[in-house]
């Protein structure tokens, strides 16, 4: 049985990566108490440690457009050398495969849509997220680059923007769907008449359900492909408006929705085009927005709930 190294295990994607490789591999997870990927020896001591045929790069410095903002130089700068490290580490130790986790904020401002993996390179990225796209578009290339000169076994997957279980729910570092969730709730128990949303709710996100990711990866890890990029999610996108919309129908909130345009939008639209990853891998998604956003609602309250004993 493979043995796969997965980065960022603690965290919201890493979580839900472990659940599903789990169920064909020997899966070992690692998070940033365990080693500091910032540090190549410690890189180096993680996988001469480990031994792992495969490693899946899940561990980041992310956040959402607050989060990016605030954090424009640490972002850049810590996602930049753990990927650097790491891939170099991979590549020295003669690692089998590796499997780099993009970013859909790596595709430039107004990339004509559905985003094909083609103009992944004809602009600048949206500025709020930029230093975060830009080091991790950096490190796709560092990939296919390490595979031109060293022979180096790297797959790039760029997802689109993730949701599912044990994402992080606060109101200054959380994703839109978990941010929306949380703030949703506080309304509700508070019995407050209207929640605020950043922005005009007219741009338009896609949104991709943890666990499917996973799935992506572990026919990733299959199959024998090139390191050209290739984006994974639904293909299907959805206003911020209607979103909005979706989640306070599941979650019973009758209030009034102000939007604060003073606020960002962040990029006007983001829908991938998904022919790659279903030419190459195989991989379509299979849960719906609806679906997976009750599953998500559903697991947050439970462990609300559970906090709140």
């Amino acid at each position: 049985m493979k043995k796969v190294l997965v980065t960022g295990a603690t965290g919201f994607v890493g979580r839900n990566m472990l659940r599903v490789l789990e169920r064909s591999y020997s899966v070992i997870g690692v998070g940033s108490k365990d080693w500091d990927l910032r540090r190549q020896d410690r890189c180096q001591e993680m996988l001469q440690a480990v031994r792992p045929d495969v490693v899946v790069h899940v561990a980041g410095s992310v956040g959402g457009i607050g989060a990016n903002q605030e954090n424009p130089g640490k972002f850049m700068y810590e996602n930049l050398v753990m990927g650097t490290n790491l891939i170099h580490e991979s590549m020295v130790q003669n690692i089998s495969k590796f499997v780099m986790l993009g970013t859909v904020c790596a595709y430039p401002k107004f990339t004509p849509v559905p985003f094909a993996e083609a103009d992944l390179w004809n602009g600048y990225p949206e500025e709020t997220n930029a230093p975060y796209g830009i080091a991790k578009k950096a490190l796709m290339k560092l990939v296919e680059t390490y595979k031109e000169q060293y022979g180096f076994n790297g797959v790039n997957l760029i997802p689109v923007n993730m949701y599912g279980p044990y994402d992080h729910f606060n109101l200054t570092s959380s994703h839109v769907i978990p941010a929306l969730i949380l703030k949703v709730r506080q309304a509700i128990q508070s019995n407050a008449s209207s929640i605020t949303i950043w922005g005009t709710g007219k741009a338009s996100r896609e949104f991709l359900y943890a666990p499917d990711l996973a799935e992506a990866v572990h026919l990733a890890i299959q199959k024998d492909i090139s390191p050209e990029p290739i984006n994974i999610g639904t293909g299907k996108e959805i206003t911020i408006a209607e979103l909005v919309s979706c989640i306070t129908r599941l979650m019973n909130f009758t209030g009034d929705v102000v939007y604060d345009t003073t606020k960002p939008d962040g990029q006007p639209r983001r829908c991938l085009d998904t022919s790659k990853a279903r030419e190459l891998l195989g991989f379509e998604a299979t849960t719906n927005l609806e679906q997976g956003l009750r599953q998500t609602i559903d697991w947050y309250l439970s462990v609300d709930s559970k906090d709140a004993q």
